[in-house]
């Protein structure tokens, strides 16, 4: 199989994390913080010293502010819901995942919040937008770093520090590219970041994080157990034990670590993008050969300014789960078709309800991939126009 698909989730994972995962499971998979034996006191060194992991990518103020979740719906949920109160005003874009969009849809529908969605243009906002959609009122700005539709990097420093000017809360959803673009929490004054492990982290799925800076302060939305503070009537108010009730997926978060050292010994966020994008091109240089009538690029394409995502629209009449399904069944090819869980900037481009077929390249993905995903193209389009 030709993997084409590393915007859902990565595949294959690095060796070393398979050998985490496998090491873990045999011999230290206790319960963290529950007890004093050592496979306790073990599984809860694992999550200190991925929390620190984390801090070092990132540039964190601290490792207690990292917040082990279920994946990236799991950060935004706590981060959204945790912080909005009833009154409150949101901006956020027509580019979010429904990870973002479907719990502030539902506030809104509810009338706790008032919802501004901004549009964006060729798959970027402007912060200009940001700054005037901005009242008073306005608690947080949600959004999305890069977007998992499109590829395309949002100017989030420039947007981080209107929202700082206006006193809001500044949430990013880095799905798309905690691991391939840089994110530094000490010059960019993010307030929370939410990601999963799963993708170019090269973690397992089921894990997840969200960072909660100093300015934040979420309520609870999952009450439970922490292993620590046994005897509180109410969750522990210190960080993470705030926010993570319930015993953690530790397995994963080794699986997660074990990723995170990988992508830094690979040289980091920055050779991997340049990787992915280099191998895009490709497909974008095919696109311009294509007739009036063929495949076209969604979005604008800005090498400097994208992720290893990108949204091909199929030729008028080609439904492109039809294509995807003919990939992976005759050509043993994986790609995403469909809206992607992002229906608004498919509304925005015009393709909505069939969407688009995405492709997205990672780490161990070679030109031999491209120019077979291409040559696939090729011979299912000329069968169908």
């Amino acid at each position: 199989m030709i993997y084409l698909d590393n915007a859902a989730t990565s595949f294959p994972k690095p060796e070393a994390v398979y050998e985490a995962l496998d090491r873990f499971a045999r011999t230290t998979l206790a319960n963290p913080g529950r007890a004093g034996h050592r496979m306790a006191l073990e599984s809860e060194r694992t999550l200190d010293d991925a929390r620190h992991a984390l801090n070092r990518l990132f540039g964190g103020e601290s490792p207690d502010r990292w917040i082990f979740t279920l994946n990236c719906t799991d950060a935004l949920n706590i981060a959204i819901k945790g912080t909005i109160q009833e009154g409150d005003h949101v901006i956020t874009t027509d580019l979010e995942h429904n990870s973002i969009s479907r719990p502030l849809e539902a506030l809104n529908r509810a009338g706790t919040i008032k919802l501004t969605r901004l549009a964006s243009s060729a798959g970027y906002i402007d912060p200009a937008a940001i700054r005037a959609a901005i009242t008073p009122k306005t608690r947080l700005v949600a959004l999305t770093h890069a977007a998992n539709v499109l590829g395309t990097v949002q100017p989030i420093d420039e947007i981080a520090a209107i929202v700082r000017e206006a006193n809001a809360l500044f949430l990013v959803d880095a799905a798309q590219s905690a691991g391939v673009v840089p994110i530094d929490l000490r010059s960019t004054p993010i307030d929370m970041l939410a990601f999963p492990g799963h993708k170019s982290l090269y973690g397992p799925t089921g894990t997840g994080a969200l960072y909660v800076g100093a300015r934040a302060n979420p309520r609870p939305w999952r009450e439970g157990g922490t292993g620590g503070d046994s005897a509180s009537p109410t969750q522990p108010e210190m960080l993470p034990y705030l926010l993570e009730g319930g015993t953690p997926n530790v397995l994963g978060v080794a699986g997660l670590a074990a990723g995170i050292r990988w992508v830094e010994a690979r040289g980091g966020p920055d050779v991997l993008r340049k990787h992915e994008v280099d191998l895009l091109k490709h497909v974008v240089d095919w696109t311009h050969d294509q007739r009036d009538d063929g495949w076209k690029i969604a979005g604008k394409w800005d090498p400097n300014s994208h992720v290893g995502a990108l949204s091909l629209i199929a030729p008028a009449g080609v439904p492109p789960q039809e294509i995807g399904a003919i990939l992976d069944t005759s050509f043993e090819i994986a790609v995403r078709p469909g809206l992607h869980c992002a229906p608004y900037v498919h509304k925005n481009l015009g393709t909505f309800p069939d969407g688009t077929l995405r492709l997205s390249p990672g780490a161990f993905s070679v030109r031999s991939d491209i120019d077979a995903f291409l040559r696939a193209l090729d011979e299912i389009t000329a069968g169908v126009l």
